[in-house]
């Protein structure tokens, strides 16, 4: 099992997410914008190496404007060496990698311009991941995305961009369950018509669920991971007491997050934490765990 947080490690002065305004774009300040953030990963990557935490969720703008037309850099040649050595790293240790594109991108919208530039999104995410030379375990996650009065069409929608996607985006997406449009067992049935992994979203099936322990919701959500796709991964997250419904804790309630690995023991999956305070919730839940015995990779 490993433990991971997304994108921002807030202990360590940097940040592999810098960007900038497109009115402000240019190669130079696009190359010295890539070159900060690559440094800044492998600051980050070592960090968790030395603190036991294996998992980390690169953020999208790695590389700003990726997917834009205005960017000509071929950023993947340019910084093929830096792309090449972290992904050593990851190997080398045994570390786990995603990504995960914002709400923005969307395969099921009835905008075909909506569909092309994300799928040109999911293109630059895969290709991150393949600039590091890593296997398909390094996932992209997505949400189904929206449902437009008519959720049986929208499903319809989803399958059919999803198959035209290129080879190297589908080997590596997976596909969560949200809060308010498509739980659990619809993502299992999209599941079905695809072939797609479904990464199950603890936060999300506490908002929106069709009855489904954690346990067999995990379970169910497993089985659709190959033995290629590597171990499957869950995000984790709990309510922020006093909060409407849907907010994310600021730090992790360990009580309630043990209670989550107890029902989840057998299936031990690697578990993002989408929590505020994000490196610091990981090292309490790293912790945790080895208190309680629990070998952590």
């Amino acid at each position: 099992m490993r433990i991971g947080y997304p994108c921002i490690n807030n202990s360590i002065g940097c940040t592999a997410n810098h960007t900038f305004r497109l009115a402000s774009y240019s190669r130079k300040k696009l190359l010295d914008t890539v070159k900060e953030n690559l440094d800044c990963l492998k600051k980050t990557l070592g960090w968790n190496l030395e603190h036991g935490i294996m998992f980390f969720r690169i953020g999208s703008s790695l590389v700003p404007f990726a997917s834009h037309p205005v960017c000509k850099v071929r950023w993947q040649e340019r910084f093929s060496d830096e792309f090449r050595e972290l992904g050593a790293f990851v190997r080398k240790h045994r570390m786990r990698i995603s990504m995960h594109p914002d709400q923005f991108i969307v395969i099921n919208s009835k905008d075909k311009g909506i569909v092309k530039r994300s799928v040109k999104e999911l293109e630059y995410h895969s290709q991150v991941l393949d600039a590091m030379h890593l296997d398909i375990t390094a996932k992209v996650q997505l949400h189904v995305g929206g449902v437009y009065g008519d959720k049986e069409s929208a499903v319809s929608r989803f399958v059919s961009e999803y198959k035209k996607l290129p080879a190297h985006v589908k080997r590596r997406l997976v596909i969560e369950n949200d809060e308010r449009c498509y739980c659990l067992k619809d993502c299992l049935g999209i599941s079905r018509k695809t072939g797609v992994a479904v990464l199950f979203d603890s936060f999300h099936h506490e908002c929106y669920n069709k009855g489904e322990s954690f346990r067999q919701a995990v379970g169910s959500a497993a089985k659709t991971w190959k033995r290629k796709d590597g171990r499957p991964t869950v995000d984790y997250s709990s309510q922020k007491k006093g909060r409407k419904k849907g907010s994310h804790t600021v730090t992790i309630n360990t009580k309630h997050f043990l209670g989550f690995i107890r029902e989840t023991k057998g299936i031990d999956p690697d578990v993002m934490l989408e929590i505020k305070d994000k490196e610091k919730s990981a090292l309490k839940a790293v912790e945790a765990l080895r208190k309680k015995g629990k070998k952590i990779r």
